[in-house]
């Protein structure tokens, strides 16, 4: 992998990577001013979690259809776009409308506990192509990609104010992306966030109890079940779990428990490169239509405490209803927080099964 470090106009951070060596470039921004938006964060008592309120975030580039894509690389110098013209393969770059930021201001005070939106908000440019996806991109671009997180992991949990580094990607209108050009984004929280959370607890006590990985042990009884299997090689595998709360929801996971994305073999990030592709081409063969999830890493925090009962894994789930075959978050879920599952996971595990790929082709 070949990096490069750039600073915009505006000074935030680009990091460019390719296969091959990158040369010196300009790089652009567009905007001209180094003025930040800050947001702030507020306690919430009764669920005992932060909420960020970054109200900036409603004025960030929506869908555009002028035909302006600022993950393109610049054409005209009028008006540039975040990113140069040039020989790369993905792009890094600070998030213009960040809901977390370096050096955040003094929060407002009111009836709870208020702390600065410190942290960072990155945004991943998978291809320069904007008609690319992930599923349509090589298996050594995937791999590539797996090493630029890996990239972005070391030099965010070597920040202090760095306590969880979150790799995700929103695809489709339908869960809140708001550019069409392939992309994901890396959020670096100073705090660890409610979901990866409550998995570190629930892992430690598992192998304080079990003397094994929870996790590990869910794949070997996924592994031995097969029914739900989708796609596994020596080291990794692609599943969709026996207690899958939506539908076509799938996991993907080294076999054994890698903690984080930096203790991954060469052999584990080429398979787990070919893993994303099946499911994802899977995915979009279901549909007419690309085919909206979020895909979430889940891993082990960066603020100090041994977290080597942690397992690094993908999941990906649609949570919204399209042509009736997905699921709504409605009162139990959003309200109580008791998922009802309105499909089986065997059920929709055949249908990925069923469908046909070729990553090699």
């Amino acid at each position: 992998m070949y990096k490069r470090a750039f600073q915009k106009p505006d000074g935030r951070a680009l990091y460019l990577y390719g296969r091959s060596p990158i040369p010196d470039l300009q790089a652009p921004s567009p905007v001209a001013s180094s003025d930040r938006h800050h947001g702030h964060r507020r306690w919430h008592p009764l669920r005992g979690e932060w909420v960020i309120y970054a109200g900036h975030r409603q004025h960030r580039t929506f869908l555009p259809t002028s035909g302006y894509d600022p993950l393109s690389p610049s054409v005209y110098e009028e008006r540039p776009t975040e990113l140069p013209a040039g020989p790369y393969d993905i792009a890094v770059f600070e998030n213009l409308s960040a809901a977390l930021t370096e050096n955040g201001s003094e929060p407002p005070r009111t009836i709870v506990q208020t702390a600065p939106a410190d942290g960072v908000c990155e945004v991943v440019v998978f291809a320069q192509d904007a008609s690319a996806s992930l599923a349509a991109l090589p298996i050594d671009h995937l791999e590539l990609l797996i090493e630029v997180w890996t990239d972005r992991y070391v030099d965010l949990a070597a920040r202090p104010d760095i306590r969880y580094v979150f790799v995700f990607e929103n695809r489709g209108i339908e869960v809140g992306a708001t550019l069409d050009h392939p992309h994901g984004q890396i959020y670096g929280y100073p705090f660890v966030p409610p979901v990866p959370a409550r998995e570190q607890e629930i892992e430690a006590a598992y192998y304080l109890e079990n003397g094994r990985g929870l996790l590990e042990d869910l794949i070997t009884a996924e592994l031995r079940d097969a029914r739900r299997i989708l796609y596994h090689t020596d080291t990794v595998v692609a599943f969709v779990p026996a207690c899958a709360r939506y539908a076509y929801e799938v996991w993907i996971a080294p076999k054994r428990p890698v903690h984080a994305l930096p203790s991954l073999t060469g052999l584990e990030r080429h398979d787990l490169a070919r893993a994303l592709k099946v499911v994802l081409m899977k995915f979009d063969r279901l549909w007419s239509r690309p085919f909206p999830y979020v895909m979430a890493l889940h891993q082990a925090p960066t603020d100090g405490p041994d977290y080597a009962r942690s397992h690094l894994h993908f999941e990906f789930y649609p949570p919204y209803r399209m042509a009736d075959r997905l699921k709504y978050l409605a009162g139990s879920e959003l309200g109580a927080g008791a998922f009802t599952a309105d499909t089986l996971p065997e059920e929709k595990a055949c249908e990925l099964q069923a469908v046909e790929v070729n990553i090699d082709a």
